[in-house]
């Protein structure tokens, strides 16, 4: 039954544990807001008179924002999970020194009259700050997708809180009184706080460790410093009264809650007349809470498919017209005996619309502004909105409190309220649109997705028509929301307007036009025009037609035709889609021809290899997995990585050993689509990884954990998993002894070189530790420990390990892990004392680079010091040159080998020219030995010295990464010069897989610029 639901409901394994912790809260707090609201409501209405409402409401108009700065103030000052148990706590104490006092007068039998007031205003406070905290604190303990996932089950829990709460205000009312209802509150908050408690101690704690730390070192000059570089008080308040689209935004946001007021006024005022007693207001308002929130509970298993459908925008409009409507209602029907049930459903359904179905779609608004302002425009907006719709209706229904007006009159004021709501949610659908292209210049990545979301599904949208006036706009950004958002529609109709751009002259736009069209109802003269996109220029274009042409099923012939001749074309990725659409139509006659292209795809090597593996994984081609496999052994990564992943999404189990056996020398992105293939070869892959848990390489151990991670559920990771990890972790090793023995030897740099990759191994061993502990905790807190245990503040670091010693997801495993992170690097007793007999034990120890450290060693002892110079380096020789070169000094020691083996050893003559002035060059250098001289020529056609380089220094970097030519002339100069010599198509990927050496090569083109700089000031 679990798992069904769990399926339906489309959560995760972490999802449930998370749930588990915070659903206690969500449903108490759910409780313990409805009980409180409902008795304080009652006990100020019955005691101090609902005829005060709008005066206590102004009231609290005004102190809202001494509220909102004393509460910044605090946010300031505490530690963000000190500040959520402070405010939850202080909450508690309102509501118990409330309660203690209520329960005083009933068991003393007496009353101060002007006590309620203060009640209510401390009563409400917490009914509001609750629901904040309550949020903000599922949306700081999960990540943004984990939030969309979780929020429906945490409204349903608040919602069944609140259905609960209105039963039990029903109940106790009658027997026990008012005040045993408010006394009750306080005490579920209790209990919801302790499982708050534990949530942040959980998930939010080490998720702050950092931030703690720099509260405690904040000082006064850098808040001072901090609020200098905020804007000016009055910029927003400026900007809002030049934007007719956020006025009307800010007036939706007014009227609304002015609206929801006034029927508050009208519901609680009809109420009180209708049940003198207090008992039994209180059990009325109970009966409509649970109610409420029964219709809460139904509303939220439609509410996302009715966002999607309606959209934002026509979801605003129809909360409006249901205000108007059930004003309307109520106006029509006040003095008459259905009075009280219409006003008091009205509220019910205005309060669910306006808190949980509205204020989601405000936040539309400020999708628009920019995102650096975006903050200061919300929160600015929603004070206005917030103090004005308090104001509007508690100042219209202060007219009915003096006497000026009767309730039915007031009801039709507040119906004439609602036709303006209506008028401006109206007019602000027009708005936004023009809003939506005016910010698309800066904006433009993610607005289709907003407009998609505020325009919604309906296809008669006048928004969405109002689209196609923009598909000639200058802009090209302009166009193409427009066209992703007519493209989302999936509307036939606009398939004339869109043939109409086929002559548009930018590849961007075009694309954008074939992605946008439907074809499902095309005629064949409508095929045959965009037919003609086949024959583009831009491979992109030809790919993206043959897709669009794929999906008109009814014109299977004659998109078969077209598709046909694109198996020839001259770009991998369009014979790639050509295959795929012609297995999707299923022309079956083609499929030999498709198998042809998918032959010269693998066998023509290099980026046709690279699509040929795509097609074979997406059409799933069994076939072919003998061939794939084959390609792991190209000498381009690319077409590794492309093979890798194909394999695991064919379940070809028979690469496992292969892929396992590649991770040592992989690069990230290789090691990265090996793991990604053998996560996808799923439940298939188990037994082979699990004969992998014992290897002694760190590094494939570390691949099979992470894949069994990630294919096994808790259960089986608790019982398969967990103590194989502890014994790898914890098993004794002589490993760090290397590094020690070779400095006793004096080989400093083999002792580097060793002590880095024990490192390594080490981090490898840590890194399958934190993978399997990511499935036992929330992986964000996991992620932010793990990078905290490697702070450069020790508190930090400390802080970190404290948190894993309290057993952090699985006890066993955290302890392990805390007892492999404290591991020092003191050597063993044989790297003390005997560092020979160490060098010949590590020449049998698994890992390679270990061993060749070991084997290179002891030949030069042998050599006795008597070590020849060798005209060539060996493979060794070269990482441990790299690893003395700054631009290389921060890479790991496969990463360094996989340098060195694409790196190649030259060495040239005296006076040889390297570089040339003017001439195009593919390669960058390094200098080994010897001293280079680079110059460039002045205008009057002389030759100057602009530097000369020595070992260790790279020179050609600029020009090898796209060949254009060479700015300065490179020779050598003194003698020979022995040099490392890297071509550009490398260098570009190493650039791109490790940024820090893109980084390094900027300095060293910096300082090279310099150097001229500093020759011309002085020729000058």
């Amino acid at each position: 039954m679990q798992g069904s639901l769990t399926r339906w409901m489309g959560l995760r394994t972490e999802d449930i544990r998370k749930l588990w912790m915070m659903l206690p809260i969500f449903y108490f707090s759910g409780i313990a807001e409805s009980l409180n609201y409902t008795a304080f409501m009652a006990l100020f209405n019955q005691r101090f008179g609902v005829q005060y409402l709008p005066y206590i409401y102004i009231a609290e108009a005004a102190i809202m924002p001494l509220e909102g700065w004393l509460l910044a103030k605090l946010a300031n000052r505490l530690p963000k999970a000190k500040l959520m148990t402070t405010l939850y706590l202080l909450m508690i104490g309102l509501l118990v020194l409330n309660g203690a006092v209520l329960l005083g007068f009933k068991l003393g039998g007496i009353d101060f009259r002007f006590y309620y007031p203060i009640m209510f205003i401390s009563s409400n406070f917490v009914v509001r700050q609750l629901t904040l905290l309550l949020w903000s604190t599922a949306f700081d303990l999960c990540p943004t997708q984990q939030a969309k996932r979780l929020m429906p089950v945490f409204i349903a829990s608040t919602t069944t809180g609140g259905i609960t709460a209105g039963l039990l205000a029903h109940q106790i009312g009658k027997l026990l009184g008012t005040e045993a209802v408010y006394a009750l509150a306080p005490v579920l908050m209790v209990f919801g706080f302790i499982f708050f408690r534990k949530a942040l101690a959980r998930y939010l704690v080490p998720l702050t460790l950092k931030e703690d730390l720099r509260l405690k070192s904040q000082s006064g000059t850098v808040q001072a410093e901090e609020e200098e570089q905020q804007l000016p008080a009055g910029y927003y308040a400026k900007q809002m009264l030049r934007s007719p689209f956020l006025l009307c935004a800010v007036a939706l946001m007014t009227l609304m809650p002015a609206v929801y007021f006034m029927i508050e006024y009208q519901y609680f005022t009809a109420a009180e007349a209708k049940f003198p007693l207090e008992g039994d207001l209180t059990s009325f308002y109970g009966l409509i809470t649970a109610i409420q929130f029964t219709f809460c509970l139904l509303l939220q298993t439609v509410s996302t498919r009715l966002m999607n459908w309606l959209g934002a925008s026509n979801m605003l409009l129809a909360i409006t017209v249901v205000f108007f409507g059930g004003f309307g209602l109520t106006a029509l029907f006040m003095n008459q005996s259905l009075g009280l049930v219409l006003v008091s459903g009205s509220y019910a359904v205005f309060y669910i619309l306006l808190y949980y179905i509205a204020e989601p779609c405000y936040q539309l608004f400020f999708k628009m502004m920019p995102i650096s302002k975006r903050d200061g425009y919300r929160y600015f907006a929603q004070g206005v909105a917030a103090s004005g719709g308090i104001l509007i209706g508690s100042l219209l229904s202060l007219l009915h409190s003096f006497g000026l007006i009767q309730l039915s009159l007031l009801a039709w004021l507040g119906v004439g309220l609602a036709v303006v709501l209506v008028i401006v949610a109206w007019y602000g659908r027009h708005l936004y649109i023009r809003e939506l292209v005016k910010s698309v210049q800066s904006l433009h990545a993610d607005l289709s997705d907003i407009a998609e979301s505020f325009i919604g599904g309906i296809r008669s949208s006048k928004a969405l028509s109002a689209m196609l006036g923009y598909l000639k706009h200058p802009n090209d950004y302009v166009r193409e929301l427009a066209l992703e958002v007519i493209g989302k529609a999936k509307d036939s109709a606009f398939l004339p307007h869109l043939i109409g751009m086929i002559g548009e002259e930018s590849s961007r736009i075009r694309i954008a036009v074939l992605r946008a069209m439907n074809l499902q109802s095309a005629t064949i003269q409508d095929l045959v025009q965009v037919a003609s996109f086949l024959e583009d220029e831009d491979p992109e274009v030809r790919a993206e037609s043959v897709k669009l042409i794929s999906k008109a099923t009814h014109l299977k012939s004659q998109s078969h035709f077209f598709i046909r001749v694109k198996l020839l074309d001259n770009h991998p990725r369009v014979v790639h889609e050509g295959v795929k659409a012609l297995y999707s139509l299923e022309s079956e006659e083609s499929y030999q021809a498709c198998d042809e292209a998918i032959i010269k795809m693998l066998d023509n090597g290099g980026e046709w290899a690279v699509y040929g593996c795509h097609t074979v994984a997406d059409l799933k081609l069994d076939t072919y997995s003998a061939w794939v496999l084959s390609l792991l052994d190209d000498h381009r990564p690319a077409v590794k990585v492309a093979a890798a992943a194909c394999l695991g999404k064919l379940s070809h189990i028979e690469a496992i050993p292969v892929l396992l056996n590649m991770v040592p020398l992989a690069d990230q992105e290789l090691r990265k689509a090996i793991l990604q293939a053998l996560v996808d070869m799923g439940d298939k892959a188990l037994p082979t990884l699990s004969g992998s848990l014992n290897h002694a390489n760190p590094f494939i151990w570390n691949a099979a954990v992470t894949a069994l991670a990630e294919l096994l559920d808790e259960n089986k990771l608790r019982t398969q998993l967990v103590d194989p990890c502890v014994n790898r972790m914890l098993a004794s090793t002589q490993e760090r002894a290397l590094s020690e023995a070779l400095l006793q030897l004096g080989m400093k740099g083999l002792a580097e070189l060793a002590n880095q990759r024990c490192a390594e191994l080490h981090n490898a061993l840590v890194g399958g530790a934190w993978a399997v502990m990511a499935k036992f905790a929330d992986e964000r807190v996991v992620a932010t420990l793990r990078e905290a245990t490697k702070d450069e503040n020790e508190e930090v670091r400390e802080n970190a390990l404290e948190v894993l010693a309290e057993g952090l997801g699985d006890r066993k495993l955290a302890f392990a892990l805390l007892e492999l992170l404290k591991q020092g690097t003191a050597s063993s007793d044989i790297a003390m004392t005997e560092p020979l007999r160490l060098l010949q034990e590590a020449v049998r120890w698994s890992d390679d680079w270990l061993k060749d450290i070991a084997v290179y060693a002891l030949s030069s002892l042998e050599r006795d010091g008597m070590r020849e110079e060798r005209k060539f380096l060996t493979m060794l020789d070269k990482v441990i040159f790299l690893k003395q070169v700054s631009l290389f000094a921060d890479l790991s020691v496969d990463e360094l080998g996989l340098i060195a083996g694409i790196a190649t050893e030259e060495v040239h003559e005296d006076l040889t020219y390297l570089l040339r002035r003017g001439q195009s060059n593919s390669a960058m250098y390094l200098i080994i030995e010897g001293n280079v001289e680079l110059s460039n020529e002045t205008g009057v056609g002389e030759t100057v010295t602009i530097g000369v380089l020595g070992p260790k220094q790279p020179f050609g970097e600029t020009t090898a990464l796209d060949g254009s030519p060479s700015s300065v002339t490179a020779q050598a100069i003194f003698d020979e010069v022995r040099v490392l010599a890297l071509q550009g198509e490398s260098l570009s990927r190493l650039v791109r897989l490790y940024p820090e050496i893109g980084i390094g090569l900027l300095h060293a083109s910096s300082a090279r610029v310099r150097l001229l700089e500093n020759m011309l000031l002085k020729m000058a």
